[in-house]
């Protein structure tokens, strides 16, 4: 069993630029070859790149309300409590809503394998 303590004895929170659009900014928890697990925050309109998870991917919506959207599929609202699980390999972002901020833990199984930005009217779109 492994506890990690959520803000004890960690570095403060990093910016993260090279894989996201806009400001975002996460408080990692864990690191290593098998788990990652962060605390992010995206500013409104931010959002990862296109991106896959080797084994999967757990967000859990903490505070806020943001966007998930797979590769194909149009952006579903996120709010405090929601769960989703990203089956392994499927491309997918996910980032603070047009007028909102978002906070989630993100827990990632495997290796992550970045792609390209998400564009603007991808990112707008709507069902």
């Amino acid at each position: 069993m492994e506890i990690v303590r959520g803000h004890a004895d960690r570095p403060p929170s990093e910016q993260r630029t090279a894989t996201f659009t806009g400001t975002v900014f996460a408080d990692p928890l864990r690191s290593g070859p098998d788990v990652t697990m962060a605390s992010v925050f995206f500013a409104p309109g931010s959002r990862t790149f296109w991106h896959s998870h080797e084994k999967g991917q757990i967000l859990v919506v903490t505070a806020g309300a943001g966007l998930v959207c797979s590769i194909g599929g149009v952006p579903q609202v996120l709010h405090p409590g929601d769960a989703v699980w990203v089956p392994p390999g499927e491309a997918h972002w996910h980032g603070g809503g047009p007028e909102t901020y978002l906070v989630h833990l993100a827990i990632s199984l495997g290796r992550t394998d970045w792609r390209e930005a998400v564009a603007d009217d991808a990112y707008r779109a709507r069902s």
